[in-house]
């Protein structure tokens, strides 16, 4: 210690502070001139510890620097509770500050103890310099526990004082040296990440000095694999918006800058020699030195491709509904001409029918007009939207309602909370958009398929999703579907009405009108899509009693739901709609393993199943049906031989109906069916059959055994029924054939035998010492009569 002392005073102060202020202005990292002004302050002052206290603009303490310490002496400096009010306390003062003992300085100012105290040797001896910068306070210096013990002198306070000084100029050169680099860094980056290229020019050379990402993505389709763009610049060829084409090395950006001109959105398509080429909107901008001469030049470039591309959009645009304006009016022109051509004799039918065409086409032509109108209002902000509070689930109804009248042909699955809150909506503009929506998913889904509606509470907004099975979208399609004019690819969805590429974007203009928002999802082609879109809840709903009905949802409880599988799409249309018009609720699909899906979640009455299915027998579907539900099931098919219709009914099937069939004869056979099976035995109204732990509760069609319930086929229950109705009198085999199978095509003693085994099996009931089911060889069986009768 007094050989660094003797060293210290031996060495001159001139001297050892001029090094000092070559050592701390030797760097502008910030960082490192703050490291060097501390261990400087410790090294000129002999002290052992030091502190710098930087300051932020507003005078605040920013952060503090530590030198001398351990990592874990620095540790507990920071973790003190009171240890940055001490540090904001001394930091106040600009003047100079030298204490003999600080402990007891601040506790003559009342400043809080040191809790817990330090474990470092006790820092009796401290100083502080302000650090100051033309007249800017930018921190503090702190220095404490003379290496050799004692106190520091004058001599250290006037040393600390000169260094401070000096590390003010150092500190504020390295501040402002780190705020340009920041400052360049984010210049850097925003001409890197901007929508438009940039690109910077040497003047005298005309080599590239900087090319941003888009710049490069501008020209990547001209670049061949593995040319570095400085090779692709040098082969380019620039044509200019009067025809004339150079090599982008001869284009006279220089000697134009060099003048002191600009240039201004000049279109320009830059080629290479194959051929391949792409148009931009071209400016430059001189850079010049302080001497006035042009050093460099800044390039931007706008791609046009985004341009050229809603150019062809609107001519296809104004193509497509130019079509569809002829169209029309060639059948109105064609339908006037011949109600005024002289000579023809028409009888009034035939007027009407030609009326009819004029009228139908005058309706597709102002609705397609109605359609130009809704894009103009919605690009102009003047699209009328007339908000009320209105029942959400009326609005799903009546947008179900047009689509079905207007010739829809897809079911709908329609879910919605009934308990919904009123929303703030246009009735009309809403079932528009619901209905384009329909629209839409009908024209990309196969009829077969179906289309579901749902709507549910999601804070303050009712979200509404139509989904359907169709044929999906990329995912790269999916951010240009509600652009105006948008027709994605000629396979996937679209938002095309009428041809025109229009109903989508109207979905969005009318549904952000309201305050809502709209999107679509899909996992990909041939996944199917959904469109959701939200619409704000009325902020004062109306009491229930004033709510609108909603029939829709009453009729759907009411109505009997009959699940179609067939592979054939007419078959399935023909069925459902005979079904429809009949007050059914079919169910189509023409995939047995979604057969099995829609069993278990729509439990349908009734099944009418396609003998033979592409994928499966029918037969064998039958039985899986069976495992998991407890529904009669009606054949289809085009095989009429006895031998085929035996076997169906042989396995358990209700009916069978040979194609071709008219509507009027599915009807009554599925009424038959759902009749036998929901009470042909007229027992509704017995006693439970009660013996041992066997009970048939002939009014919930339910069995159970201990208890536990009992999952039986149709045709097994009906046994049962049969068998237990005439309990305590044997039942012969005919008998059982013909009131359990139909009575016009009996099964045969295998199918009895088959069936009854499974039947046993199902109630626990031991063939050889039965308890419910008794055999009485060659005549028939029987059952016990019920307790209640014993």
């Amino acid at each position: 210690m007094k050989s660094d002392e003797s060293d210290r005073e031996a060495y001159p102060f001139s001297s050892r502070l001029s090094d000092t202020s070559l050592q701390i202005n030797k760097s502008l990292d910030f960082d490192v001139v703050l490291q060097e002004v501390l261990d400087s302050a410790r090294s000129v002052t002999g002290a052992r510890y030091g502190v710098i206290a930087i300051l932020d603009g507003s005078g605040q303490l920013k952060d503090v620097l530590c030198s001398g310490m351990t990592s874990e002496e620095e540790q507990q400096l920071r973790d003190l509770p009171n240890g940055m009010l001490l540090f904001e306390y001394f930091s106040k003062p600009e003047e100079l500050l030298r204490l003999g003992d600080l402990l007891g300085h601040m506790r003559s100012q009342g400043l809080p103890d040191l809790d817990p105290p330090l474990e470092v040797p006790p820092l009796v001896s401290f100083q502080s310099a302000p650090i100051i910068h033309m007249g800017e306070r930018l921190g503090n210096i702190f220095v404490g526990a003379k290496e050799t013990g004692g106190e520091f002198s004058s001599e250290d306070e006037d040393t600390l004082a000169m260094l401070a000084s000096h590390a003010g100029t150092a500190i504020a050169n390295a501040r402002l040296f780190r705020d340009e680099q920041r400052a360049k860094t984010d210049l850097e980056t925003l001409i890197d990440t901007s929508p438009v290229g940039v690109a910077v020019f040497d003047a005298r050379t005309g080599a590239p000095i900087s090319l941003n990402r888009e710049l490069l993505r501008i020209v990547e389709g001209l670049r061949n694999p593995d040319q570095p763009p400085e090779q692709l610049l040098e082969v380019m060829l620039v044509r200019r918006a009067d025809g004339r084409e150079f090599p982008l090395a001869e284009f006279p950006f220089a000697r134009v800058l060099s003048l002191g001109e600009t240039v201004h959105a000049e279109e320009i398509t830059m080629q290479v020699p194959d051929g391949r080429s792409v148009t931009a909107l071209g400016n430059a901008t001189p850079i010049r030195s302080q001497e006035g001469e042009v050093e460099s030049f800044v390039v931007t470039l706008q791609d046009m491709s985004s341009v050229e591309e809603l150019d062809r959009l609107r001519a296809e645009f104004l193509g497509m509904v130019s079509h569809e304006l002829r169209v029309p009016l060639t059948a109105i022109k064609g339908s006037a001409t011949t109600l005024l051509e002289e000579g023809t004799a028409l009888d009034p039918a035939e007027m009407r029918q030609f009326f009819r065409i004029i009228v139908q086409q005058t309706d597709h032509m102002r609705g397609l007009i109605g359609n130009l109108l809704d894009v103009a209002r919605i690009h102009t902000g003047t699209l009328p939207v007339d908000s009320e509070p209105v029942d959400a689930v009326a609005l799903v109804d009546r947008a179900r309602s047009v689509f079905l009248d207007g010739g829809g042909r897809h079911d709908l699955d329609i879910d919605v909370d009934p308990d919904l809150p009123l929303v703030m909506a246009d009735r009309r503009r809403i079932v528009q958009v619901l209905g384009n929506l329909l629209s839409n998913a009908a024209r990309h889904s196969s009829e077969s398929s179906v289309i579901r509606v749902t709507a549910v509470l999601r804070g303050i907004h009712v979200e509404i999703s139509v989904a359907d099975e169709g044929r999906g979208i990329p995912a790269d399609d999916l951010p240009h579907l509600f652009t105006k004019f948008s027709r994605i690819g000629s396979g996937e969805q679209g938002s095309e009405i009428g041809g025109a590429g229009l109903g989508l974007a109207i979905c969005k203009g009318i549904v952000e009108a309201h305050g809502g928002r709209i999107h679509a999802e899909s996992d990909g082609p041939g996944l199917g899509a959904r469109f959701t879109f939200t619409v704000p809840v009325a902020e004062n709903p109306a009491p229930e009693s004033a709510r609108p009905s909603t029939p829709y949802r009453k009729e759907k409880k009411k109505r009997t739901r009959v699940l179609v599988v067939d592979d054939d799409p007419q078959t399935l249309r023909y069925v459902r709609d005979a079904l429809s018009e009949a007050g059914y609720t079919p169910i189509v699909t023409g995939d047995s393993d979604e057969a099995l899906v829609l069993v278990k979640e729509e439990r349908p009455q009734l099944v009418i199943l396609d003998l033979l299915l592409a994928d499966s027998n029918g037969i064998d579907l039958m039985e899986d049906i069976f495992d998991v539900a407890d529904v009669p099931i009606i054949f289809l098919s085009v095989y009429g031989r006895d031998e085929v219709i035996a076997r169906a009914f042989e396995s358990g099937a209700a009916d069978y109906i040979v194609k071709p069939f008219s509507p009027m004869e599915l009807v009554a056979r599925v009424k038959a069916a759902l009749s036998r099976w929901n009470g042909g035995y007229g027992i509704e109204s017995f006693e439970p059959y009660v013996h041992g732990d066997l009970i048939i509760n002939y009014a919930e069609r339910a069995v159970t055994v201990a208890g536990n319930p009992v999952q039986l086929t149709p045709r097994e229950y009906d046994l049962l029924v049969e068998l237990s109705a005439n309990a305590g009198r044997v039942v012969k085999h005919g008998d059982l054939l013909h009131r359990v199978w139909n009575p016009k095509k009996p099964g045969n003693i295998h199918a009895l035998r088959s069936q009854l085994r499974r039947l046993r099996r199902k109630l626990g009931d031991d063939a050889s010492d039965p308890t419910y089911i008794f055999v009485q060889p060659r005549v028939g069986y029987r059952m016990p009569k019920p307790e209640q009768e014993e």
